[in-house]
């Protein structure tokens, strides 16, 4: 018998600080602009961290996460183009399509239908609504976000394009990397590497890849950089300096969001460069005006946050498809939704050269 509106699902639940585990949540309500989807893989991201850590606020009781793939199993009656089953993807980002930020190319800050902004309203799922780490999520907004996945791709080939990929690869496209310039991205995390590799697919000639850990440097260069730069044998802005001529970089990315990954790019950059941030910054953050040049040394300091919507969602899997992108190789461990505080545990701590865990519920 097929599971209906408010029969019990299982889902992650944030209990408030370092604290995570399992709850039963009714299967939410579909409405006439939503889809519910019953979730087949979902992961944890380096913002449900900050979350779990009390270091982005949330409600209590909220369940966690934003990047899923998965079926239609309700679908809403003013959604059309979609059938009940189907294969898709979401963006971590859901977007309304048709307010002020959403028109302005800001799908991010989207306000709604309502057109009432709120900081960062475009992320909704694990943020302002239920998100996706449970058996089922709804969608809003389903016409502007539900991704049809081909059927030649697989859940794992698709899952990490929800985020990381459009916010990394977002860096490079907002830094307007052009060909033959040199980018420097700083931490080789998840959304670093994918950073990397969108700096590699914009035409930089020179990517350099700066962290601490053996497997994401090697990962590094897997995924399109030309020099990995471990911090703690060298000094990165000495050797991005000898890389470049003495100049610096035209474009380094923070991606990590730190003080000391924020400096180290304006140091990096040369006069005229830019600064693509990325990082979830979790408290205040100063310009180190020396190497900011006093403010007079026209360096642009950029930011982003994933871009959403299903044409971009589209356009990554198309990527993936066409062998120009290939994200599987970051997915190191999987685990069952009903372990889901054993793989915080683990990803949290970064143990076992980790760098992404899928989760599978239970049945998918």
């Amino acid at each position: 018998m097929s599971a209906s509106s408010g029969d019990p699902m299982a889902a992650a639940v944030f209990r408030g600080k370092d604290r995570i585990g399992i709850e039963e949540k009714p299967i939410p309500a579909c409405g006439p602009n939503d889809a519910v989807i019953k979730v087949t893989l979902t992961t944890i991201c380096g913002t449900d961290l900050h979350i779990v850590r009390e270091e982005f606020p949330v409600d209590l009781g909220r369940t966690v996460g934003h990047e899923h793939v998965g079926v239609i199993h309700e679908i809403g009656e003013a959604v059309s183009g979609y059938e009940i089953g189907d294969r898709v993807l979401v963006g971590a980002i859901t977007p309304c399509g048709t307010c002020f930020y959403c028109q302005s190319h800001c799908e991010a800050q989207c306000s709604g239908h309502e057109d009432e902004w709120e900081m960062i309203g475009g992320w909704r799922l694990g943020n302002s609504i239920d998100g996706c780490q449970a058996e089922y999520v709804r969608v809003p907004y389903a016409q502007a976000n539900l991704a049809a996945i081909p059927d030649d791709m697989t859940d794992e080939q698709c899952i990490l394009l929800a985020d990381i990929a459009s916010t990394g690869i977002s860096a490079a496209e907002r830094a307007d990397v052009t060909i033959g310039e040199t980018v420097a991205v700083f931490a080789q995390g998840p959304i670093g590497l994918c950073a990397t590799a969108g700096a590699r697919l914009m035409g930089a000639s020179l990517v350099i890849g700066v962290d601490s850990l053996e497997n994401r440097l090697h990962m590094s260069t897997r995924m399109g950089a030309d020099v990995a730069i471990d911090y703690t044998d060298q000094d990165p802005i000495a050797e991005i300096k000898r890389l470049t001529g003495g100049r610096g970089v035209d474009v380094a990315i923070e991606a990590l969001g730190t003080q000391q990954t924020f400096e180290s790019c304006v140091s990096a950059t040369r006069p005229g460069g830019r600064i693509s941030s990325l990082g979830v910054y979790g408290g205040k953050l100063e310009l180190p005006l020396e190497s900011y040049i006093y403010g007079i040394g026209d360096k642009q300091i950029l930011s982003t946050l994933c871009p959403g919507g299903k044409e971009r969602m589209r356009r990554l899997m198309e990527m993936v498809r066409n062998g120009r992108l290939d994200l599987e190789p970051l997915i190191t461990h999987h685990y069952g939704l009903d372990q889901i505080e054993e793989a915080y545990d683990l990803f949290g701590n970064q143990r076992d050269d980790v760098i992404k865990v899928a989760i599978k519920p239970q049945g998918a």
